[in-house]
């Protein structure tokens, strides 16, 4: 009885796809950090602009309509890779059941192996695009240092040395807001207050996650490359095999 449900246990394991488990819910969590921390973080950024940079609503305008693009982009990629996630790890279990099925009944068809074939091309096309946007959760998290940075300097001996109404930030040259905006920059009292706000102190630090969460998801997706890779190229052999083997 013991040996029956220990071998009925370590049967159960061996149909498991770990590689696809381990990933999927690398992917989760990437992308929800990624989702989740980036959206607050654009709406942070936009406080602190309104509030301190662009005083007309004008200004920043266009800020705030592709801030409220970026975010619906944002429910749409967790929704997405939400389903996504969930039906490569049921193809990694249906393919790793089927693979484990050597002596068996093991039948596959034209059609299930272009489902496969389209994962495997899909997943490719997506760890792209994800390569992408970790590069471009990079550039606030860039914009954001700059400005940590300038905050230090106000407090470094060389502010001492100069005058702290000399030491600014200006966010229109990174494009954010228009050249003609009011007041567009920041120096000394100014900026050391918009430094010690919450929105700043945040904004940077959700930034800094939402760039490691893509990152995570980048990894997720490679490991599902593998993953859909390789059950693509078993379900390839085995179909081949089994066809010649029934001709004898």
């Amino acid at each position: 009885m013991l040996e029956s449900c220990f071998e009925c246990c370590i049967k159960c394991l061996g149909g498991v796809p770990y590689a696809s488990l381990v990933a999927t819910i690398l992917c989760f969590s990437g992308v929800a950090l990624f989702c989740g921390c980036g959206h607050v973080a654009l709406t942070g950024t936009v406080t602190m602009v309104e509030n301190h940079f662009s005083r007309i609503t004008s200004d920043h305008a266009a800020l705030t309509d592709v801030v409220q693009i970026l975010q619906y982009i944002i429910y749409g990629i967790a929704c997405f890779f939400f389903l996504y996630g969930i039906i490569l790890l049921a193809e990694g279990f249906y393919t790793t059941s089927a693979v484990k099925e050597m002596h068996s009944e093991f039948k596959t068809t034209v059609c299930g192996r272009c489902i496969s074939a389209m994962f495997v091309f899909l997943t490719h096309v997506l760890g792209l695009g994800w390569l992408g946007i970790f590069g471009f959760s990079a550039v606030p998290v860039f914009l954001f240092y700059n400005m940590w940075t300038t905050c230090g300097a106000l407090k470094s001996p060389i502010a001492n040395l100069t005058s702290v109404d000399n030491i600014c930030v200006d966010v229109r040259q990174y494009g954010i807001i228009p050249w003609n905006a009011t007041p567009g920059k920041a120096c000394g009292s100014t900026l050391s207050d918009i430094c010690n706000t919450s929105e700043f102190y945040l904004s940077y630090h959700l930034y800094i996650v939402a760039c490691a969460g893509a990152g995570a998801t980048v990894i997720a997706l490679l490991i599902y490359v593998m993953a859909t890779t390789y059950n693509f190229a078993v379900l390839k052999f085995k179909s081949y095999n089994h066809s010649h083997t029934t001709k004898f």
